[in-house]
């Protein structure tokens, strides 16, 4: 792996993540959010994204728990893959989540009552998580490219079970769209 001694390249490189982070969150807002929309598509492909991104934050959250097992284990290779296999997992979900907003749109929740209100919190709380999530993601990486373990397993500590939240939140979000909408 790469090593980086200099302080100040590691905080430039860190503050660039959080800004990258920023840049992509505000984009992924506009996008979902305030975007023209799309005239609706016709590819069938595209009714079965909702399915598709649930099973890619599925086995993130998966890789991740495989990750952490394998860490515990003093097993850093298997560590090192299954992590990474997490980090792919959630960009398949990013892409095919764009993909899928860009052609169909935002879908509204229709049911009423307690699972309206679990719903809404599921969604806050998961939207509001990845502005945190990306950033943390991407510095723990950074700091293990740059095999800066203390740090790494520091950062790693708050990143883990934020990331296995927004993962496992984004499959509720979407069993919540099927039993009750």
């Amino acid at each position: 792996m790469i090593k980086l001694k200099n302080k100040y390249l590691n905080t430039l490189i860190i503050n660039s993540l959080i800004a990258l982070s920023l840049a992509i969150f505000c984009f992924l807002s506009w996008f979902i959010y305030f975007k023209p929309t799309t005239p609706p598509s016709t590819l069938s492909i595209i009714n079965y994204l909702p399915l598709v991104n649930s099973l890619f934050n599925t086995a993130s959250a998966i890789a991740m728990c495989l990750g952490i097992r394998a860490i515990l284990k003093k097993d850093t290779h298997t560590h090192k893959r299954y992590m990474i296999t997490a980090l792919i997992f959630s960009t398949l979900f990013l892409i095919s989540y764009l993909t899928y907003h860009h052609f169909h749109g935002d879908t509204p929740f229709l049911a009423q009552g307690l699972v309206r209100s679990l719903y809404f919190f599921t969604l806050i709380s998961h939207i509001s998580l990845t502005l945190f999530v990306l950033p943390l993601i991407l510095i723990t990486v950074f700091y293990a490219l740059i095999s800066d373990n203390d740090k790494h397993k520091k950062i790693a500590k708050w990143t883990f079970p934020l990331w296995l939240y927004v993962s496992v939140t984004g499959v509720l979000i979407y069993l919540f769209q099927v039993f009750f909408n």
